[in-house]
């Protein structure tokens, strides 16, 4: 079992804070110098996409460090997509696949750092999980949380971090899962 990723929630939340009280309010879209803590709920263990606003609802089942990552990450669905966008800080202008892939997690509490691509194929443990998946390969990540894919790649859509309701292929692609979730 690999855990060189993972940090407690509460640590990384608070590092989190930390961090966003240090961010130029500018950064990622945040309004405020602190992530969420609430957003919108859908009843059950599947989150739900307002298709009009690009913003994701976090099932009320789901465990409160998948609720927070959700609603974190809605601030990147304006984002551009930027190539090595995210691999410095998690609060940049733009961000590619892994870089977003870093955030969620970050939000979640999985992550202190970003990581790239390659290096999500040996993070957590092996295939899918309950709420997050990471599908990773050489050159791309993607995740799946409470049914809703996040991916930079809109096939034939628009490029960027974005919630996208439908699935892709994962072929080539190797399934991880945080510890637990």
């Amino acid at each position: 079992m690999n855990r060189i990723f993972t940090y407690p929630a509460s640590i990384a939340l608070g590092a989190a804070m930390v961090l966003l009280t240090l961010a130029p309010s500018s950064h990622a879209g945040y309004t405020s110098a602190t992530p969420p803590t609430s957003g919108p709920t859908v009843p059950g263990d599947k989150a739900a996409l307002d298709r009009r606003t690009g913003i994701a609802s976090a099932p009320e089942n789901a465990p409160e460090c998948v609720k927070r990552a959700i609603w974190a990450t809605n601030y990147l669905r304006t984002k551009p997509y930027v190539w090595g966008g995210g691999h410095e800080s998690f609060y940049v202008d733009g961000y590619d696949c892994s870089g977003t892939v870093s955030f969620l997690l970050h939000h979640a509490g999985l992550i202190h750092s970003p990581v790239v691509s390659k290096e999500f194929t040996g993070y957590g443990a092996n295939g899918k999980g309950r709420w997050i998946t990471v599908y990773a390969r050489d050159g791309h990540v993607f995740a799946v949380i409470a049914g809703l894919r996040l991916d930079t790649t809109g096939f034939g859509g628009e490029d960027g971090p974005r919630w996208r309701l439908s699935g892709r292929p994962a072929f080539g692609f190797v399934a991880r899962h945080p510890d637990g979730l």
